[in-house]
């Protein structure tokens, strides 16, 4: 013990990154359906702290590590969030939220009157309950002491299992009916104009009547390849190529206009052939494909654009990210002047701009330190949640001149797990001897304190929305997902239901309740004279 001790004691960094390496393994043991991923590095890390205290980094490490995390989690899902706080079904979904956040702070602080917890402990709960890491660091910013950490260190694991338990039995009691959605993907196919109907009409016309989500993106007219545009006329017996999502769309297409003719258009490349582009060029991403002056001395478009592992039908508002896929039809010469348009590098596609991610960032902290006069309260800072408003503001224009505050998906879960990686471990560390000894008297009551601040937080949410509103289940896990934020909880509900509503739900829903908790625990300390 004391020759661990004095190995890791004058070496931090040795034992931080330890700790995570230790604590990932751990968080990779699955039972039965159950892993703590980046939680186990928490435990770790206060096994550590207590091990060799001395060992425990500085702070800053922490503070970098969350700033880190919530400028990702704000760029990745500004959009999402204020479509969610404008739309109908958005402001119902975050007020039955708010509904489980308040129900859970509420008991912590029962807890505090009734059974003389100390505040920190109660903070720590109602973070660790809701599984956020920003909560802890803003409860602990707000004391000046790490009590936060050791309720939040009992409280995390019921705050991963128990909305997963209560997903699971909602499932198995209710039997809900989900269909999974068909495999992402887009249909193509060449289809003859027999239709009289649709004789000399123009191609913004027909599609105006073609089924949901299928389009029409060139045209073979006397022998020739070219793009289709709105205005571009088609006659008798041309041949148009469609695109759909489903096999089932394109076959009523095929049925409107005309006939099947398979690779009429597509077998001819000497007009038009096919070229895939990565988007890594900072000059096209976050432009909308209306927008964009596509080069070449011909004519070209624009035929699917795949994101992540999706693919997306493209429309002029649709926005450009890094890392995007862009299936083009051009002229073959064009494909050089195409591929320098658009960037096409696989490496470019996991790069980002510093100057944006240093300018948001400091906006982000000086937001933070801003100051208001509240009644009753005193002054209050946002903290850390300043970091994660100035992103989500960030995330929603997406672009501003030539600046693009958009992060590629894969750099931007680097960033993102990293910083939660660090802030765990550094806070863990620094709260190990004290966990210690506070599990050692009093280790089972806040066990099951822990457990009911969980119960408040989850059931409420899934009674108002699934018997007082009756709404889909797949809806409800996104939102139970949202308001407990750990990742786990929406890859299970992702397994029960696996249609696109817990992504969307959880995406509207997340960013909103975590400054909903930040800013609790920032205020409730106030009326207890903290």
């Amino acid at each position: 013990m004391e020759t661990i001790q004095a190995l890791l004691g004058p070496q931090p960094m040795l034992a931080l990154f330890l700790t995570i390496a230790i604590g990932y393994l751990l968080g990779e043991v699955n039972i039965k359906g159950f892993s703590l991923g980046v939680g186990a590095v928490l435990f770790v890390a206060l096994g550590m702290g207590w091990l060799a205290p001395k060992s425990v980094p500085s702070p800053m490490v922490g503070t970098l590590g969350l700033a880190l995390f919530l400028y990702g989690v704000g760029v990745s899902y500004g959009k999402q969030f204020f479509a969610g706080l404008t739309s109908p079904a958005g402001i119902r979904a975050n007020l039955i939220a708010l509904v489980g956040v308040m129900s859970a702070g509420a008991v912590s602080l029962i807890f505090v009157q009734t059974m003389d917890l100390k505040l920190g402990y109660a903070l720590g709960l109602f973070a660790g309950s809701g599984t956020s890491t920003p909560t802890l660091q803003a409860a602990i910013a707000t004391l000046g002491n790490e009590d936060p950490a050791i309720g939040y260190s009992v409280s995390y694991p019921f705050g991963v299992a128990g909305p997963i338990l209560f997903l699971y039995i909602a499932f198995t009691v209710l039997k809900p009916k989900i269909v999974a959605p068909a495999a992402a993907g887009l249909e193509f196919l060449d289809v003859a104009l027999r239709n009289p109907e649709f004789y000399g009409k123009t191609v913004g016309d027909v599609m105006a009547v073609l089924p949901d989500g299928a389009q029409i993106v060139a045209v073979r007219h006397q022998s020739h390849n070219e793009p289709a545009s709105s205005d571009s006329v088609i006659g008798e017996n041309d041949v148009v190529l469609v695109t759909a999502p489903t096999k089932e769309a394109l076959a009523k297409a095929a049925a409107f206009l005309g006939e099947a003719a398979p690779g009429r258009l597509i077998k001819d490349r000497k007009d038009l052939d096919y070229l895939r582009v990565f988007v890594s060029k900072p000059a096209v991403v976050g432009r909308a494909l209306g927008d964009l002056d596509l080069p070449g001395e011909t004519g070209s478009v624009i035929a699917h654009v795949r994101r992540g592992d999706a693919d997306i039908l493209p429309q002029p508002d649709l926005a450009l990210e890094f890392g995007d896929r862009v299936g083009l039809l051009a002229n073959r010469g064009d494909f050089a002047a195409m591929r320098k348009y658009f960037g096409d590098s696989i490496k470019g596609t996991a790069e980002f701009s510093y100057i944006s991610i240093g300018i948001g960032m400091a906006l982000g902290f000086l937001i933070g330190a801003i100051q208001l006069p509240l009644p009753f309260i005193g002054k209050l800072s946002v903290g850390m949640a300043g970091v994660l408003i100035m992103a989500l503001i960030l995330g929603k224009l997406r672009r501003t001149g030539g600046m693009n505050w958009t992060i590629p998906l894969s750099a931007n879960l680097v960033l993102r797990n990293l910083g939660l990686t660090l802030f765990l471990a550094q806070v863990g560390m620094a709260s190990g001897p004290k966990f210690a000894a506070t599990v050692t008297e009093q280790g089972f009551t806040m066990l099951i304190l822990g457990a009911v601040v969980l119960i408040a937080l989850v059931v409420p949410i899934l009674i108002i929305s699934l018997f007082i509103y009756r709404m889909p289940y797949d809806e409800v896990a996104g939102i139970v997902a949202g308001a407990c934020g750990n990742p786990a909880i929406l890859a299970y509900s992702n397994k029960l239901a696996p249609t696109e509503r817990p992504d969307l739900a959880y995406a509207m829903i997340f960013p909103g309740m975590t400054i909903v908790k930040i800013l609790f625990v920032d205020i409730v300390p106030a009326f207890f004279g903290k």
